[in-house]
């Protein structure tokens, strides 16, 4: 390549020696391991500045020759040794962490490159080993896996080395590092195979389980403590840059991620939050990518095809795979609290204590986290939708930290901004819609908060601009947000799914109301007038093509109205279930859900017949036959007010003893995930990775998901399966993507 020169002259500059040394690391000539080569590149203070053009020439004539100088499986050792070093002597001086630094820039740029570009299903290109007639120190496994080797020591050094002044920026090079070893997912297709190839998180995988924790809890713990690099560190380097601006190495706080100004950076977001941190971010991108993969293997057990009695008993070619553990989940789900106050996690993050991670012979290594403060970081960054799907791993995945929110009694610092979030749901992904209806799903299921939020008076909602709404209780807020929802998806989404999941969280909250508002009790009632519409809406469209139809081709559609029509038909048996919930357990405590009914009791006339619905509307009618007989017979003077009304209901609330009310089995919806997950969570993942954290990748080689739809921010959900009848299973929600 014309732009590298082949030798440096005699009386050379830095700059020229730096050129000198990268061309040659690039070009045709290998030099074997133990070449002083190696210390020199590694040595460099890297100021030379390139423009992305000369960047990609370099690149392409790297992969061109790496088959045979195997200079990136090289170099990958090289920052093995280097880390190794970095770790055993903590708190080395400055040039042991300058040459980590070079060689994770290095190896980010030209292993990016390789990866993003590779032409083989097996990335062959990357060709991590060494020839077989290899010079190699005398210490050097040749049986050793090179990607091994070098994901022990990049998490050894991550798990166990304090973020300081002087190693922060190594650990934000590093959690860069991992995003790109990482990448090889994104030429997988959305649905993992055994013939998938990372071989890298494969390595990171078959660490051992002690190392495994320390590494979450590492993660998790600059999630928490949201170290800043310093200033001065992360304009130190400028390695392939225009004259006069921050090397392209630099691109991310320094960082080689995203390491030249090409057509990479097609899916970069340039949107940021104010509260971002840059560390915090990262080690959460990884953290996430890594408690997400599924590795899928093929068993060794043979099938034998028994279908016809009388085949043979041979094996068939009948593929059965399965997914390894990932201990990376298994770590997240392990992790207890460490039961410190921020001041203790400051120390425990300044001085890491082996011993708060303990052994569990049946589950492996605890990892101990400040709870406390992981609460807090949440309720402070869940507008970020990362952050929502961490709280969502957390809730879904590990009991203890579930039960620790559950007993938190300020709720309201995860659930308002939970709220405020879903209550701007045309400004958010439906992923995170999603995610957050979840969230709040599963903390339904618990009794205790259900009741808790009833009993949280929130001074006033400033942010809900439809209706004043002051002195009003957390449940309300959220029974308010929740059917909100339901008017937006009606509206806007029309996904099954998501009306499922707000009803099924109203279920688990009706026997808990207590003192329900006003405007919240409207709202309730008013969500069966909507649902309502819909279905008088389907029956219309259905009866006119059955009337219409002049041929048989037109039974499916009518078919498909007729499934329509049973979920919508589900929908609104579930509504007055929530209604028939709060009737029947709490309506001495919720005056105005009895006072909103009796105001729009016209809206259930119709359905009193419905085969599915006049047993639950014998219930409501009890209740209002015992209200209006009472109101009639009342001598009044004047017109009734809303304030007499309410009063009056006030008062007979006090004698209503049920008499007459049928007894319903109390709904409980539980949520479930579904078998295969990773199909989901792996694409919505690096789909949240390359809008976040800058990290750029070639859009032509991405198969992981459609990159046109990451590109437009849309992201698409199958509905909610249905049985043979299209009727929805009312005791199970699954998270089915």
């Amino acid at each position: 390549m014309g732009a590298v020169p082949s030798t440096p002259r005699h009386t050379s500059t830095t700059a020229e020696t730096a050129e000198y040394l990268i061309g040659t690391f690039v070009g045709e000539k290998s030099f074997p391991l133990a070449s002083d080569f190696w210390q020199k590149l590694l040595e460099l203070p890297l100021t030379l500045r390139w423009s992305s053009y000369r960047v990609q020439q370099a690149c392409e004539l790297f992969a061109q020759n790496n088959h045979h100088t195997r200079h990136l499986a090289k170099i990958l050792i090289h920052l093995s040794w280097c880390l190794q070093e970095a770790v055993r002597t903590s708190g080395a001086p400055s040039v042991v962490y300058l040459k980590a630094i070079n060689a994770v820039y290095f190896s980010s740029v030209f292993l990016k490159y390789i990866i993003e570009n590779s032409q083989s299903d097996n990335i062959e290109e990357l060709c991590l080993s060494l020839l077989e007639n290899e010079p190699v120190p005398k210490d050097f496994m040749t049986d050793q896996r090179i990607e091994n080797l070098l994901m022990h020591n990049v998490l050894t050094f991550l798990g166990s080395i304090d973020v300081s002044p002087t190693t922060s920026l190594l650990h934000q090079e590093l959690l860069n590092f991992m995003l790109v070893v990482m990448s090889t997912q994104l030429l997988s297709g959305p649905t993992p195979g055994p013939k998938d190839v990372n071989p890298f998180l494969d390595a990171a995988m078959s660490q051992e389980s002690l190392l495994v924790s320390s590494v979450v809890r590492r993660l998790l713990l600059n999630y928490i403590m949201r170290p800043r690099l310093p200033s001065s560190t992360a304009a130190s380097y400028s390695i392939f840059s225009e004259e006069n601006q921050p090397g392209v190495l630099q691109r991310v706080g320094s960082a080689a991620a995203n390491f030249v100004l090409l057509p990479f950076n097609y899916l970069v977001n340039s949107n940021s939050e104010g509260s971002r941190n840059q560390l915090a971010d990262c080690s959460l991108h990884v953290l996430l990518v890594l408690i997400h993969y599924h590795k899928c293997v093929v068993s060794d057990e043979s099938i034998t095809d028994r279908s016809d009695d009388s085949a043979s008993t041979d094996p068939v070619s009948k593929v059965n795979t399965y997914f390894t553990v990932n201990p990376y989940s298994k770590a997240l789900e392990n992790a207890r609290d460490i039961e410190y106050g921020i001041g203790e996690c400051v120390r425990i993050l300044l001085a890491v204590d082996r011993a708060n991670i303990e052994g569990n012979a049946q589950n492996g290594p605890v990892v101990r986290l400040p709870f406390a403060s992981l609460f807090d970081t949440l309720g402070m960054c869940l507008a970020d939708e990362t952050a929502v799907l961490l709280l969502y791993s957390l809730v879904q995945g590990n009991s203890d930290f579930l039960e620790y929110v559950l007993v938190r009694t300020d709720l309201d610092t995860l659930l308002m901004p939970i709220l405020e979030t879903l209550y701007s749901a045309s400004r958010r992904t439906s992923n995170q819609i999603y995610m957050l209806l979840i969230i709040l799903l599963i903390l339904s299921q618990d009794s205790s908060f259900n009741a808790s939020i009833h009993k949280m008076i929130l001074p006033g909602v400033p942010w809900y601009k439809e209706h004043l709404l002051h002195q009003t209780s957390l449940g309300s807020l959220m029974v308010i947000i929740l059917i909100r929802t339901v008017q937006y998806n009606l509206s806007k989404l029309r996904d099954v799914y998501l009306h499922t999941t707000c009803l099924a969280t109203l279920a688990n909250m009706a026997p808990h109301v207590h003192r329900l508002s006003a405007y919240a009790s409207q709202r309730l009632v008013s969500l069966f007038y909507m649902l309502s519409r819909k279905y008088n809406k389907l029956v219309e469209l259905r009866d006119d093509k059955l009337q219409t139809k002049a041929i048989s081709t037109g039974d499916g559609l009518v078919e498909d109205m007729s499934a329509e029509l049973q979920i919508y038909t589900d929908f609104l048996r579930i509504v007055l279930e929530i209604l028939n919930a709060i009737l029947t357990y709490a309506l001495p405590r919720n005056p105005e859900v009895v006072y909103a009914i009796m105001h729009r009791q016209e809206v259930f006339q119709p359905f009193k017949s419905h085969p599915r619905f006049a047993e639950l509307l014998e219930n409501i009618y009890n209740v209002l036959d015992f209200f209006n007989s009472r109101m009639d017979s009342q001598r009044m003077d004047g017109e009734w007010s809303v304030e007499k009304v309410l009063l009056f209901i006030i008062n007979n609330c006090r004698s209503w003893r049920g008499e007459g009310m049928k007894m319903f089995t109390q709904l409980h919806f539980s949520y479930e995930q579904e078998s295969h997950p990773e199909e989901f969570f792996i694409p919505y993942v690096w789909q949240l990775v390359l809008s976040h954290c800058g990290f750029s990748f070639n859009a032509d080689a991405i198969t992981l998901f459609p990159v046109g739809m990451h590109a437009n921010k849309e992201i698409y959900y199958d509905e909610m399966n249905t049985n043979q009848n299209g009727e929805l299973n009312e005791q199970r929600v699954q998270f089915d993507p």
